[in-house]
């Protein structure tokens, strides 16, 4: 249950299912009280959607890039660097990274933000195949990808705080 918690409570204990973007459970909370945490990630996804073009690509580019540095990144989130690490992106070979960062370097250059994926649902040849594949899709509908994959994420993230 996530209802009959405190605005501030609430965007403390859940703020960070979306990565650097607490404006969204905040804007969800007004929305509450969620008995179902189904409906909280509906809301979520439906502020998501309905904001505009600039603060829909902030929230993808408020992610970490992929196997950004070869080894452990320090720079990464907590939750996005045990994401990472459950793939084995903390753990790649040198050819893997080199392939992981002509792609991401051709990812960003196409699309201007970074690749998002839910890595926990992936491995480490899923992301990389799906970032090749993903480099053909228009901008919109390589953006819509990029939010569902964010949605997953949150859903992932919501999962693990409600467990007892």
């Amino acid at each position: 249950m996530i209802e009959g918690i405190l605005s501030a409570d609430f965007v403390s204990r859940f703020g960070d299912i979306y990565e650097n973007s607490p404006w969204i459970v905040e804007a969800a909370y007004a929305q509450g009280p969620f008995a179902d945490p189904a409906i909280f990630l509906s809301t979520c996804a439906d502020i998501v959607r309905g904001a505009d073009i600039a603060r829909r690509r902030a929230l993808v580019r408020a992610h970490p890039e992929l196997a950004r540095k070869f080894g452990v990144d320090p720079t990464l989130g907590e939750l996005s660097a045990a994401e990472q690490a459950g793939a084995g992106l903390d753990r790649l070979t040198p050819d893997e990274f080199t392939r992981f960062r002509a792609a991401n370097d051709a990812y960003r250059q196409r699309f201007d933000m970074p690749f998002v994926i839910c890595v926990r649902e992936a491995s480490k040849a899923v992301i990389l195949a799906e970032l090749q594949r993903r480099l053909a899709n228009a901008d919109d509908v390589e953006l819509e990808e990029a939010l569902t994959q964010i949605d997953r994420i949150a859903a992932l993230r919501l999962q693990d705080k409600l467990r007892p």
